[in-house]
């Protein structure tokens, strides 16, 4: 299952029936790091399992790219440390205190704290809504850092983006990747579950500023960078 997309870029693909994320794994000569923390144990464990059939290490660190739950409930299970951004952090000390039973996701619903598609998905991978389990990640960054892999390196930055206000992005300039979690996509929390205008308009402007090849999302394959620019343009001269 575990797809080569790069030398030093792995994935483990996107389900869409429960809502699994690609998991991105990046292969360094001392570290290996992975982005996204998937949405359960289980998620974790496929994962890893896959990571070891290929003879790749488990990663040192996971980067999550913004806290939605199915980058995020599988923090608890992972390898080594955890880094998000300090509004990541922030919103998922929230969701820790949230009640997991039917009754208390139909009312999130309705205050628009959640989303229906989320809870559906959410039934589908927890059989038991009791083993659900939120933490924040260990290490908070307010801007950008850069980590050294060991040949390969990591530019891990926070920016907004039209999807959600605490999105991270990681770019791997040896593999001209650029990794963007589902920020590209519509707001479903803020928004109704369209772009903002203005937002989708920086965003096109922000990644058109970065030298990647590769454009990495989180439930599709990944894309070149013209074909990602083409279908966001369109995306901008449909908004409102």
């Amino acid at each position: 299952m575990l797809k080569k997309i790069t030398d030093k870029i792995y994935c483990l693909p996107y389900e869409r029936e429960n809502d699994r994320p690609n998991l991105y794994y990046i292969l360094g000569e001392k570290y290996s790091i992975a982005i996204d923390a998937g949405n359960s144990f289980k998620h974790v464990k496929l994962f890893y399992e896959e990571l070891e059939k290929n003879g790749l290490r488990k990663p040192l660190l996971t980067v999550i790219t913004h806290w939605h739950w199915d980058h995020t409930f599988g923090i608890h299970a992972v390898n080594g440390l955890t880094i998000a951004s300090a509004l990541t952090n922030n919103k998922l000390r929230e969701v820790q205190q949230w009640k997991w039973n039917i009754e208390a996701m139909a009312e999130r619903e309705k205050t628009g704290e959640d989303i229906e598609f989320c809870n559906q998905c959410i039934q589908v991978e927890y059989e038991d809504l009791n083993e659900i389990t939120v933490i924040p990640a260990d290490i908070e960054i307010e801007d950008k850092i850069k980590i050294d892999l060991g040949g390969v390196t990591c530019i891990v930055e926070h920016e907004d983006s039209p999807h959600s206000r605490d999105s991270l992005f990681i770019y791997v300039p040896e593999e001209k990747a650029l990794i963007i979690g589902d920020a590209d996509c519509e707001d479903h929390y803020e928004n109704n579950g369209m772009y903002d205008k203005n937002k989708l308009a920086e965003y096109i402007k922000y990644i058109d500023s970065i030298n990647f090849k590769h454009y990495l999302i989180g439930h599709d394959e990944s894309e070149s960078k013209d074909d990602a620019l083409d279908y966001l343009k369109s995306q901008l001269e449909n908004c409102m």
